[in-house]
């Protein structure tokens, strides 16, 4: 059989192309077209996964939209990418007191105003990529104040270096919620796409530290897994989609800071135990979380997770793992896509469980598409 790039077989290398074709055709434009709210410049929460129409809004979130201008940059789509820069500016920014508000209400106007990590980390990071693909410096300046902030404003008081508080009040007076994994773990890819963009070196001293931190606060040693809250935390588990997250970061980057935490090692361990205890052998779909034992706790199995698992097989160092992409890839491709867009979250027998499709999930299936060859 001929082989294309990568030493892919020719079937192998048109499935990988049809999950892309399905992508650029299917799930791109529906963003600008049903999904988007011209009036007030940002995208819809989200759209029908029957019809692609809007679902009546209740709110916009800075996330969304920070998710939404990665998307589009990445596409090539810089018109749109910066209507949507503009957009998070303005809708967003809280001018009294600093940073990002968490959303806006169905009008555009102030809504949720605690300050959240995980959305200060998306802007970083959609700001990073808007600035490395387009050249806007406003964006990197953005991203250069926002890191700044966020180390001054959600480091855990008393705590460990690099450990940060996942939520704070609206004046940065009050942690509303301590350190948790999710909002470190983009919080370390924006800092990537924030070094890759700038060239500023003070990012690889921000990711040492902040890797460190994940490494000595949410290893846990029997598996190398990454947990979900600090080690110790009753009620603590393990999430299969992000181990192949982690993954992705730690093999995709390369970044000494890994290697100096000592996680490449243990991610290496962590991929091995959620494929072992997160994903179907037989349909390839990953479990939503499973316990410190490997006993499934939420056996939902949800696009973003399936999308991680993807981009860290096309990552693995070794050949004989990686050789298990397009197989997965088919997979997913039947399991999870239609001729309208993609099925958010599954049952393990396969029936929809979430039907509408949010504005956030692009962002996962142009990251898991830019890893595959």
């Amino acid at each position: 059989m001929a082989e294309g790039k990568s030493g892919a077989t020719s079937e192998e290398q048109e499935i990988l192309s049809a999950l892309k074709v399905h992508y650029a055709e299917k799930v791109l434009p529906m963003w600008r077209a049903a999904g988007f709210n011209v009036e007030l410049g940002l995208a819809y929460e989200a759209v029908s996964s029957q019809t692609t129409e809007p679902l009546a809004p209740t709110r916009y979130r800075a996330m969304a939209c920070a998710r939404q201008l990665f998307v589009f940059a990445l596409a090539g789509k810089l018109d749109h990418a910066k209507l949507l820069f503009n957009s998070l500016k303005i809708r967003f920014q809280d001018k009294e007191h600093g940073g990002w508000f968490f959303s806006v209400d169905a009008r555009g106007h102030t809504g949720e105003r605690k300050k959240d990590l995980y959305t200060h980390a998306f802007i970083v990071f959609a700001a990073a990529e808007y600035a490395r693909l387009s050249g806007n410096k406003e964006a990197l300046q953005i991203v250069d104040e926002t890191s700044d902030l966020i180390l001054e404003r959600f480091s855990v008081a008393g705590g460990a270096p690099g450990l940060l508080n996942a939520v704070m009040s609206a004046d940065f007076s009050e942690a509303i919620e301590g350190a948790a994994q999710n909002p470190l773990m983009h919080l370390t890819e924006a800092w990537l796409a924030a070094r890759a963009a700038s060239g500023d070196t003070r990012y690889d001293e921000r990711l040492d530290v902040l890797i460190r931190a994940v490494a000595g606060h949410f290893t846990h040693e029997a598996t190398g897994c990454i947990l979900e809250l600090p080690e110790g935390t009753e009620g603590n588990r393990i999430e299969p989609g992000h181990q192949f997250e982690w993954y992705f970061l730690a093999y995709g980057s390369a970044h000494t800071a890994f290697d100096a935490a000592g996680m490449r090692a243990s991610l290496a361990r962590a991929f091995d135990f959620a494929c072992r205890h997160g994903v179907d052998p037989v349909t390839a779909g990953v479990c939503a979380a499973v316990d410190e034992s490997g006993q499934v706790l939420d056996p939902t199995q949800r696009i973003w997770a399936q999308t991680e698992f993807l981009r860290a097989l096309a990552t693995h160092v070794s050949s004989d793992v990686k050789a298990h992409l397009p197989q997965v890839a088919s997979r997913f491709k039947t399991r999870f896509l239609h001729d309208r867009g993609w099925f958010e979250c599954l049952t393990a027998d396969g029936v929809v469980s979430r039907s509408d499709m949010p504005s956030t999930t692009p962002y996962h299936l142009a990251t898991a598409l830019l890893a595959m060859p």
